[in-house]
């Protein structure tokens, strides 16, 4: 008996040696063990390098605290989850911490809700059930990081109107990481990427641009750049050129300089209407003439490998515009109906450009072909649907094809591309060609770029937010305010900006994919009272059998 106890001392004091030694050497080595079957809980190479290089303190605050659906909880539970992960790699120097805003009296609510706003973060509108039924509540999905004295958001939702249902709530979740390391990558560097949107071929206004500007200030230095006027250095400190729907002739000293920037290494957003179509032209006509515009871009775009054809697509899938269909006593009657000729473009692409957004918002798109240029790599991020029919111009249009019945026949197509990627080494356009009059204190251009990468749209509208009628302030970007519908243009455009000016791969984040296992509703109704006996029952009977066992057991082991 006395042996006995000396071998189980012996053994308890072996457990605790080794646990003391685990412990010890845990200190010094860190690993974390994921065994989910999408990696949910691993982050990326790219996310460590990042997190690593932390020099400094950093701090989160995020605001997603309080009493919420299952389904903000999870989002909650998984952003404090990922934030976990990231201090453990940060060498410390990144902590967090989680604010009710609808906690404390109303002024300190008051003075929150300011606060948040100023940095452009907006609430968004929650039903919780109640007692009395369902109640209102504002909700934060939203982080502000700080860093050296420089403050970025972090949107936990994309930009969405309506009810944010289960697939949005589990698109936020893929797209935390990303979210989260795109902006601590974008507070820790030196400067914010210069965004230049050309002027002086008649583009989109400043109001017309005034949310696609705002909303790439958080983490760009955005403005306005005259081709005419700017100089080479001047380009040389832009990452990212804009053109946004212009109207008017470039000259070839400005394609000069587009070009330089493109042979250095720029990147370049084309958003181009090649056809002359607006619906405010229609008003109070019965017709309207549509025709290409001479925006003298051909040669270059073709150069770099696409060509924007002079036709216009229609699609079946497509917004609704108000259109008046009488009058009553003095007032017009509007009625919302469908114009083919502003299609919805649902991205089916698993680009990560592209990937899990909403339908994007266009109006007069054309067609775009690709032209093998070698050493270029092409891809179609937006595409018309399957049910679309291309209009060659010139032709007309008017309000009264609305009354047509489409012929479902005649929309049966391939889809037609309006939005390619274009990434590798481009040929330069003025490849053979004298320097264009005008054009002094530049040498030679390279007959090829360095790599770079480009996306042509087209249509220049996807950059447009509507104008309110009222106060002529502008509505966010996708925003439709006949319908209130909020598309992802301008999740588009942010993803557009972070793609173009990042090399280190960040945006593939976006393909990271989380699973949410759903329960089958369908046998939880008709197995309910199984599964119920079952959970209280088989603990109860493990419980029994486990103590027959072991007085069996004990009965005959100290038998003699």
């Amino acid at each position: 008996m006395v042996g006995q106890r000396k071998k189980d001392f012996r053994y308890l004091g072996t457990c605790f040696a080794a646990i003391i030694v685990v412990n010890l050497v845990s200190t010094l080595f860190f690993t974390r063990f994921d065994f989910t079957r999408e990696k949910r809980y691993t982050l990326s190479p790219i996310t460590k390098e990042i997190l690593g290089g932390m020099n400094d303190e950093m701090q989160i605050t995020v605001y997603l605290d309080g009493e919420f659906p299952p389904g903000f909880k999870r989002l909650r539970n998984a952003t404090r989850d990922i934030l976990a992960d990231f201090k453990a790699y940060s060498n410390a120097n990144l902590h967090f911490d989680f604010v009710n805003p609808s906690s404390g009296n109303a002024d300190e609510q008051d003075n929150l809700y300011s606060f948040l706003t100023e940095r452009g973060i907006e609430p968004t509108e929650l039903g919780v059930p109640s007692e009395g039924g369902i109640r209102q509540i504002l909700v934060y999905p939203a982080a502000l990081i700080t860093f050296n004295g420089k403050q970025i958001p972090v949107r936990l939702l994309p930009f969405k109107s309506g009810g944010i249902d289960q697939e949005v709530l589990n698109n936020s979740l893929q797209n935390l990481e990303y979210a989260f390391v795109s902006a601590i990558k974008k507070v820790m560097s030196d400067g914010r990427p210069r965004v230049g949107f050309t002027e002086g071929h008649n583009e989109l206004t400043d109001l017309q641009l005034a949310d696609a500007m705002s909303s790439l200030s958080d983490g760009y230095e955005a403005g306005r750049v005259d081709l005419k006027q700017i100089t080479f250095e001047g380009l040389d400190k832009l990452k990212l050129l804009v053109i946004a729907k212009p109207d008017q002739a470039f000259t070839e000293a400005e394609k000069y300089k587009i070009d330089y920037f493109v042979m250095n290494g720029g990147r370049v957003l084309w958003a181009i209407d090649k056809v002359s179509a607006e619906l405010d032209s229609l008003s109070g006509r019965t017709e309207q003439l549509t025709f290409p515009k001479n925006l003298n871009l051909d040669d270059i775009l073709f150069k770099y490998g696409v060509r924007i054809n002079s036709n216009l697509i229609a699609d079946l899938n497509s917004a609704n515009i108000p259109v008046t269909v009488g009058n009553v006593a003095g007032q017009p009657q509007i009625q919302m109906v469908p114009w083919i000729f502003y299609p919805i473009l649902i991205p089916t692409s698993q680009h990560p450009l592209v990937k899990n957004l909403d339908g994007i918002k266009s109006e007069f798109p054309s067609s775009i072909d690709t032209i093998a240029v070698k050493g270029i790599s092409k891809q179609v991020i937006l595409a018309s649907s399957r049910l679309n029919r291309v209009f060659n111009v010139p032709f007309n249009i008017s309000l009264q094809m609305i009354e047509q019945q489409p012929n479902p026949t005649a929309f049966e197509n391939d889809k037609a591309p309006v939005a390619v990627l274009l990434e590798g080494s481009f040929p330069s356009d003025f490849k053979g060609r004298p320097v264009p009059e005008g054009i002094t204190g530049v040498g030679a251009l390279p007959e090829k770029s360095k790599f770079t990468k480009m996306i042509v749209v087209a249509d220049g509208d996807i950059l447009k937010n509507q104008i309110s009628d009222k106060d002529g302030s502008p509505f966010p970007l996708g925003y439709d305010r006949f319908s209130g519908q909020q598309y992802g243009n301008k999740n588009l455009l942010l993803n557009i900006a972070d793609y173009l000016t990042d090399d280190s791969g960040i945006i593939q984040l976006r393909s990271k994919e989380v699973k949410i296992r759903l329960l089958d509703k369908a046998r939880i109704s008709t197995e309910k009272t199984i599964w119920q006996l079952i959970n209280i029952g088989l603990p109860i009977l493990l419980i029994i059998l486990s103590g027959i066992f072991q007085y069996y057991f004990r009965k005959r082991k100290y038998a003699h």
